[in-house]
């Protein structure tokens, strides 16, 4: 799946709203970039790791009841790597300064999150269902079935006119 530019323009919008904000990467729950705005970080690297740690911590909350995951925050010396649900089949990566406000970095990632998880599911929707066939273009007058009715429809009247005429006589 290419980018979409509507998912890049989130992730810029993003960085816009919290300028601590070092990388943003989206990829599918099956580790394949969708988007990113990662200068310096390997992106391929960074969507595997980010689904295997997804994995794990969908399989932490359900072991421990805790429901479906919303976001993952890992806390490092030099700052925070954040990874939010985003719809059915993505994940949405953040890297943060050390500096960043935490709960400004969780509520905009929520945020985005969501968005995200919008125009990737309408996305992969989209590719799913079957195409539509096109309408068939309409038959000349006359010809086909509905010019057989309209022919049989003429010769009625013309039939009923006819005996009309004769009993008129």
């Amino acid at each position: 799946m290419a980018a979409e530019p509507e998912i890049l323009d989130e992730l810029r919008r993003l960085r816009a709203r919290v300028p601590q904000l070092t990388g943003a990467l989206v990829t599918g729950t099956d580790g394949t970039p969708l988007a990113q705005d990662t200068p310096g970080v390997d992106a391929e690297a960074m969507a595997a790791l980010t689904a295997a740690a997804h994995g794990a911590a969908v399989r932490l909350a359900d072991l421990t009841g805790q429901g479906a995951v919303r976001e993952l925050v890992v806390h490092g010396v030099y700052g925070y790597v954040a990874a939010y649900t985003a719809g059915g089949s993505a994940v949405l990566t953040l890297l943060a300064q050390d500096r960043v406000n935490l709960g400004r970095l969780l509520l905009e990632g929520r945020r985005s999150g969501a968005r995200v998880g919008e125009l990737v599911d309408a996305r992969r929707a989209a590719q799913a269902a079957p195409a539509r066939p096109r309408p068939a273009k309409p038959a000349a007058p006359g010809a086909g079935q509905a010019g057989a009715r309209t022919r049989t429809a003429r010769a009625a009247r013309t039939a009923n006119t006819d005996a009309r005429t004769t009993t008129d006589s």
